[in-house]
């Protein structure tokens, strides 16, 4: 794995989600067409390549905790990371893996989604600067060059944490970087980036050579959300699977709450290329981020964050949160 590998977001624009949909969801998987689903398989698609993020569902699988609910679950990473919603929306697989913050957007363009589970239940995001650089307080950044990768929300998280300091957008420089955040820090291109997580980029910075501080959105302006969720199809009847994929997931954080060390053995053991120092470093600190009771909704929560959003004018008008929040029984 590289030093910085791209992460590539699956954030994209409600334009641009409704134009997907209206050219049809014929899309792929690893480069192969979307499959029917004719074998049993209960299949959940990863937001992007396999990751720490991912444990509770690598633990679960490699435990057998699928296997005593009667599942046969097959994780899939995706050839875009923009497509797995659209797949589970099109009927093309069980559940994917998204974001609080593009559920909302995405069912604010009209594609039928509703959030059924939790695997990362803190924001990820942050501000990165280098330790040793210029930026010590979010008031610094005036004047200064952030680099962002996707513009919309990145940016409303941006100008959100700049307001209590008396700032706005307007007194930075935003430089699209590319998804080369790190690189950009340590080449001095710019002072600050913004959408840098905080279980992955700090670890490639160090790394590289350098040391990142971060500044948490919920720390500065940003109502509290979830980072990783679980979305399924809601335009139909719930799969009676649900519950039990959901019920093996909890079994699978608990054990790796409880045992992380043998976890991380279970996690390795998946795939070869997952036994990496970047992945080593994360580790640590993705497990604290797991949501212990994943299938444990909070409608509040989500109505607050749906109301940033469209204070921010990421989104327009949105359903009532509960049409798109499955609640636990």
């Amino acid at each position: 794995m590289p030093r910085f590998l791209p992460r590539v977001s699956s954030r994209f624009f409600p334009s641009l989600l409704a134009a997907a949909l209206a050219g049809g969801l014929c899309l792929g998987l690893a480069g192969q067409p979307a499959r029917a689903q004719d074998d049993g398989a209960y299949t959940v698609l990863l937001d992007w390549f396999l990751n720490p993020d991912h444990a509770p569902l690598v633990v679960a699988l490699q435990k057998g905790f699928f296997a005593e609910e009667g599942l046969e679950v097959e994780l899939v990473e995706p050839a875009d990371p923009n497509d797995p919603p659209k797949l589970v929306a099109a009927g093309q697989a069980e559940v994917a893996v998204s974001y609080q913050p593009m559920l909302h957007i995405q069912v604010g363009a009209g594609l039928p989604l509703t959030r059924i589970g939790t695997l990362v239940a803190t924001p990820l995001n942050t501000l990165l600067v280098l330790a040793d650089g210029p930026v010590e307080t979010i008031a610094d950044l005036k004047g200064k060059r952030v680099g962002y990768s996707v513009g919309g929300f990145e940016e409303a998280l941006l100008a959100a944490m700049l307001e209590p300091h008396g700032l706005s957008l307007d007194d930075i420089e935003l430089i699209n970087v590319n998804f080369a955040l790190g690189q950009s820090l340590l080449a001095g291109q710019v002072e600050a980036v913004i959408g840098a997580y905080r279980n992955f980029e700090k670890h490639q910075l160090a790394l590289a050579g350098g040391q990142g501080k971060f500044f948490y959105v919920e720390e500065e302006g940003v109502p509290p959300y979830d980072e990783l969720i679980l979305v399924a199809r809601s335009d139909v009847q719930p799969d009676p699977r649900d519950d039990a994929f959901l019920t093996a997931l909890e079994r699978g954080v608990q054990y790796l709450i409880n045992h992380p060390e043998e976890s991380w053995e279970l996690f390795v053991a998946y795939k070869a290329d997952l036994d990496d120092e970047l992945n080593a470093r994360a580790w640590d600190d993705t497990l604290p981020r797991f949501a212990l009771r994943p299938a444990a909704s909070d409608a509040g929560r989500y109505r607050r964050f749906a109301k940033f959003l469209q204070d921010q004018g990421v989104v327009g008008a949105l359903p009532p949160v509960e049409q798109y929040l499955r609640a636990a029984d």
